[in-house]
């Protein structure tokens, strides 16, 4: 038992994540940073969590192909502001630690957004 204690702290001290997993803390800035910001958590099976409908979230998190992946260096942007929105998530998403920041500043970033905004759309309680 002692072993299996200590090979669980050692994971857990090196970042290693639980397969699988999706435990994540969003926070978001409505009116951009540096004004005052709200977080929410979202984890999921089962769903749970302080975000509105965790369940409902989790599935449509689910069935986004590579919610989390940055745009890539080379993409062309329409040069358009969407607002001074910022998001940030972090966490753990299947498996895979993450930090990743969102933002309104172009086209692209705006439909980056746009796929996830169910995680961002929520107000203070």
């Amino acid at each position: 038992m002692t072993v299996l204690a200590v090979l669980a702290a050692s994971f857990l001290l090196a970042g290693v994540a639980e397969p699988g997993l999706t435990d994540l803390r969003i926070t978001v800035w409505p009116q951009g940073k540096p004004g005052p910001s709200t977080q929410r958590t979202l984890r999921c099976d089962p769903g749970s969590g302080t975000l509105a409908r965790p369940a409902g979230a989790c599935r449509r998190l689910a069935a986004a192909a590579k919610p989390f992946a940055p745009i890539p260096p080379d993409t062309a942007c329409t040069q358009i502001y969407g607002g001074p929105q910022v998001a940030l998530v972090a966490g753990t998403y299947r498996g895979t630690c993450i930090w990743t920041r969102f933002q309104r500043r172009n086209g692209c970033e705006i439909a980056r957004w746009e796929r996830l905004a169910f995680l961002f759309s929520f107000t203070k309680t």
